[in-house]
């Protein structure tokens, strides 16, 4: 029985040691995170280490924040295009019916008589709603073309916020480490001569 006994031990023993590995691997991890989490949110060593970047970064942030982007395709179609006229005021319903009185009683006349001036203006707008139709068209495939490149560009930036620098992580990591071995030393302390 001797032999079982001690071969249990063993295997009791690298289990043991197992554990103990796998939880000082999880301890490194979980101080390594640490570290990399506090050097990606330290915005004032960032700014402090390159303030003009920095600058740059929050002024892009804010422009895409604020729609800078829609704004400056709004400009440039305006450009392209003019300036599209303001909305007329509408029609009140008195004026429409003062308007459909004035053309007779006979309502299928009425009737008739809209169907045959509205189908008049159809065909001499033609022209403009197919040059409509076309800046439409081009507005579509421009802003296909560019919300790709600012949503890239806001991904960009977004990932240089919270980059974190090598040198700002190895100061992060020592001050964690020194911070957490600080801390076992007090429990380690408090503990008394007898704990081994």
């Amino acid at each position: 029985m001797g032999e079982g006994t001690s071969g249990a031990r063993a295997e009791v023993l690298a289990a043991r040691a197992q554990v103990l590995a796998a939880r000082e691997a999880l301890d490194e991890e979980l101080v390594r995170l640490e570290a990399s989490v506090r050097a990606a949110v330290d915005i004032p060593a960032k700014i402090k280490r390159s303030p003009v970047k920095a600058a740059g970064l929050a002024g892009g942030a804010a422009f895409v924040v604020l729609g800078g982007p829609r704004r400056v395709l709004r400009g440039a179609r305006h450009a392209v295009f003019g300036k599209p006229a303001p909305l007329p005021d509408s029609m009140l319903p008195k004026e429409i019916d003062a308007s459909l009185r004035k053309l007779g009683e006979d309502g299928d006349k009425v009737r008739g008589l809209l169907e045959h001036e509205f189908a008049s203006y159809l065909e001499q707008t033609e022209p403009a709603r197919r040059g409509r139709n076309l800046r439409g068209a081009i507005t579509v495939v421009t802003i296909a073309f560019v919300r790709p490149l600012v949503l890239r560009y806001s991904k960009q930036l977004a990932e240089q916020i919270f980059a974190t620098d090598g040198n700002a992580y190895g100061g992060r990591l020592d001050a964690v480490r020194a911070r957490i071995d600080g801390s076992k030393g007090s429990d380690d302390s408090s503990k008394g001569p007898d704990a081994a």
